[in-house]
Order: C-alpha cells, then sequence, then structure tokens
C-alpha cells in the first residue's frame, strides 16, 4: 500500500524543468517548494538540447539545425512548467502547445559574441557575417530584433547551429566568427576573452502544461518569488548555482564569484499589449508558417 500511495505520488507531482538559472536551485535549498505546500519533481535541463552533431567533426562545416525551443514545446513537453524565451512561448501559447504564466516573466542577459582576436568591434560590422542563433529560440528573434536597428534584414545574416552550449563551443573552436549566447555561456565567453559587439537581453516566458492546475503553478512562483528576493540581497551566497547548469567541461573555464546573477525573474504581467505586439512582430517578420503560428486570443492562451 505504501508503494502504491508513492507511485500515486510522483504520478501527480507537478513537473518542473529549469532553465540555465540559479532561482529554483536556491528554492530547493531553502525548501520554499515544499512550504508552499507544492508536491514537485525537478526534470532535466532543457539546456543539452539541440546538440549540433557537427561539434564532433572540428574539420567539417557547422551543420545547420532547423528545430529550436518553439518545436520542443510544439511536439510537447514532458514537464508542467518550461521557460523559453517570450517570443517562443508567445507563439507556442497561441497555438495552444501550452498556456502562458501572465504573472511573471524572466530577463536573462544576452549579447552577440565575438572572439577577442576578431576585427568586428561595432553592431554594423556584423552585416553579411554570420552570426550562430538557435531557430525559433532567443537568440534567433532578439538577434533580428537588436540588428535590426543598425542593418537592413538583407543584411542580417543568421546561422541556425543549435542550442546556447553548442554556440558557445563553436566560438571557443572559432567555427563561427560571432554567435548571440545568453545566461552562463556568455559570462564563460566574456572570462575567456569575448568581446560583446551588442547587447540582447531579452524575456524568457513560462509555459504551462495541460493537466498542470494554476493552483499548483502560483505554487511554485510563489516559491521562485523568495528565492529571488534572497539573491537580490546576498546574490554571493547563491552564484556558484549558475555551475548546476552548465555542462561538466565548461566548469573550470568560469569563476562564478565575477558573474551576474543570469535570469532575474520579474514578477509582472504579461499583459495582452505585450503580447499582441510580440505576436505582430513575428507575424510581420514571417518567422513561422501558417502551419505553425498560433492564432489564439489572449484570454485564451495567457493565464491572467
Amino acid at each position: 500500500m505504501l508503494i502504491d500511495l508513492d507511485i500515486r505520488r510522483r504520478a501527480t507531482a507537478f513537473k518542473i524543468q529549469p532553465h540555465t538559472r540559479i532561482q529554483e536551485w536556491v528554492a530547493l535549498e531553502k525548501g520554499y517548494f515544499s512550504d508552499e505546500g507544492l508536491d514537485y519533481e525537478l526534470e532535466k535541463s532543457f539546456v543539452g538540447v539541440f546538440r549540433n552533431p557537427g561539434l564532433e567533426a572540428t574539420d567539417a562545416l557547422v551543420v545547420e539545425i532547423q528545430n529550436g525551443a518553439f518545436e520542443d514545446m510544439e511536439s510537447g513537453r514532458k514537464c508542467d512548467i518550461s521557460s523559453a524565451c517570450h517570443w517562443a512561448v508567445n507563439m507556442a501559447s497561441s497555438a495552444e502547445h501550452g498556456r502562458m504564466w501572465g504573472h511573471a516573466y524572466a530577463v536573462t542577459p544576452s549579447g552577440i559574441w565575438v572572439p577577442p582576436e576578431s576585427n568586428i568591434t561595432t553592431p554594423e560590422q556584423l552585416a553579411g557575417v554570420e552570426v550562430a542563433v538557435g531557430f525559433h529560440s532567443g537568440s534567433h528573434f532578439s538577434a533580428m530584433q537588436y540588428l535590426e536597428s543598425y542593418l537592413t534584414i538583407d543584411k542580417i545574416n543568421l546561422k541556425f547551429v543549435g542550442g546556447a552550449m553548442d554556440r558557445m563551443q563553436l566560438l571557443l573552436d572559432r567555427r563561427v566568427p560571432a554567435g548571440n549566447v545568453f545566461g552562463t555561456a556568455s559570462y564563460v565567453l566574456e572570462q575567456q576573452g569575448f568581446r560583446k559587439v551588442i547587447d540582447t537581453s531579452f524575456m524568457i516566458g513560462f509555459l504551462i502544461q495541460s493537466g498542470a492546475t494554476d493552483e499548483d503553478a502560483q505554487k511554485y512562483f510563489s516559491a521562485l518569488q523568495r528565492a529571488q528576493r534572497d539573491i537580490d540581497i546576498a546574490p554571493e551566497l547563491y552564484k556558484h548555482y549558475l555551475l548546476d547548469e552548465l555542462p561538466e567541461e565548461y566548469r573550470a573555464m568560469v569563476d562564478t564569484r565575477r558573474c551576474g546573477i543570469g535570469e532575474r525573474l520579474v514578477f509582472e504581467p504579461y499583459t495582452r499589449e505585450m503580447y499582441e505586439k510580440t505576436h505582430r512582430w513575428m507575424v510581420l517578420h514571417e518567422l513561422f508558417p501558417s502551419g505553425q503560428e498560433g492564432k489564439m486570443q489572449y484570454e485564451v492562451a495567457v493565464i491572467g
């Protein structure tokens, strides 16, 4: 009977997929999820997906990967809550692949980086230069949004090469001339002497899968809000958790004491205006084909 109860508990636990940030780890350390009465499980991080097969053959051309955060959500994530850039979560919720949490978002540090020996020092010099990004992911959308301030669309040359760790490795190997990288991976590049040509910091949204209750989601966010307060007061106590979202082979490259905190959670509404403006921008740029493009209204797509 005890075994049956344990199985039932695990089957109904609120499954959390981390997203290269430290707030979940602080909440876990402090017991905030349990304090809020949340029955939870931490799933594998999103950071390791979209591994580029070309990384293993350094003498080969860099393989393009036309698969990213949106496609991962479209295929159905096996967790109750997960994160991605707000553009992808906006489109996924609009296409009924889950609901977007409307009471919080995060902001992640991000930038287009070049090797220290590169002659590129200004955004204008990126005209026609391949910039490594992840397809239908934050690096894709933020690169376009920021580079549009400097370049015409025909001069923006994005190359879809996979996830953040892939882009970081390709930059370290000098196999791409520039790359848009966010979070802990950007701290690694900074400490390895890479130069940020333009800041591309962007918003992260939260996707709630069908079957997850709003009550459990609220418990999760209440725990994260407490964790965020702890981080804001004494970030030096918690920045070591950045290493938990970084593959082992890169950990010796970064001193977390020199880093920022990565993503910072913002407990403000993702409003109708934000939702509709973001959606219009993606439609205007024809970033999604008609088969993927969502059409759900704010009231349906966003948990308000």
